[in-house]
């Protein structure tokens, strides 16, 4: 049997923590192992529980959502962060993404798919709401990548591994390396999160 994912669900109100708490309790391969009421508990109890996943609220008193991310992924990169928000203005998405979350739901959609998400922000996928990808047509990119350093740019935000995406497009790790830098250097970004927001926010990439 696959060993499920443990969450810690953080939410300055208890009723919603036990909401969401109740959806997930009908996941068979996932395990609520705690809950945060504020980012400072939030912030202790992953680094003593480290759970895959944290489902983080992005607006709470004192310390907020992508204050107390920040100080998770520094202690514990291995935590999947997944923000959850009745915000979908592009500024706090990208505030998000670029701090390191894994994804950005919003929390008041009639359709929350909450398991579905956690499954896929564990296996390393960047999960963003429907909603917040779908405002405008895509414009015409500004820069000049080749169809191939597009393809590759889609698995960088997938959140595939140099060696991971080498293997799925048959090349040397070398090679994915080198258009990794060329990606980078003609974004004009020097990050992985700031390549993750930038393709994002220009449209440079199918967010599913």
């Amino acid at each position: 049997m696959a060993q499920k994912i443990t969450v810690l669900l953080v939410d300055d109100h208890a009723l919603v923590r036990r909401g969401f708490r109740r959806i997930l309790e009908d996941e068979a391969h996932i395990a609520v192992i705690g809950e945060a009421g504020d980012g400072a508990e939030a912030v202790r109890m992953a680094c003593e529980l480290k759970p895959r996943v944290v489902l983080m609220d992005f607006s709470m008193p004192d310390m907020n959502g992508v204050e107390a991310m920040r100080e998770i992924l520094a202690i514990c990169p291995k935590s999947a962060i997944l923000m959850l928000s009745m915000h979908s203005e592009d500024r706090c998405v990208r505030q998000a993404v670029e701090a390191g979350a894994r994804g950005y739901i919003l929390k008041n959609a009639v359709d929350l798919e909450l398991g579905s998400a956690i499954r896929r922000a564990a296996a390393g996928e960047l999960v963003l709401d429907p909603k917040l990808s779908d405002p405008a047509p895509k414009s015409r990119p500004d820069c000049e990548l080749s169809p191939r350093e597009l393809e590759i740019l889609q698995l960088i935000v997938d959140g595939k591994s140099n060696k991971e995406i080498a293997a799925l497009l048959r090349l040397s790790e070398h090679t994915v390396a080198a258009h990794r830098a060329n990606i980078m250097r003609e974004l004009r970004v020097h990050k992985t999160a700031e390549l993750v927001a930038h393709a994002i926010r220009k449209r440079l990439v199918n967010i599913s």
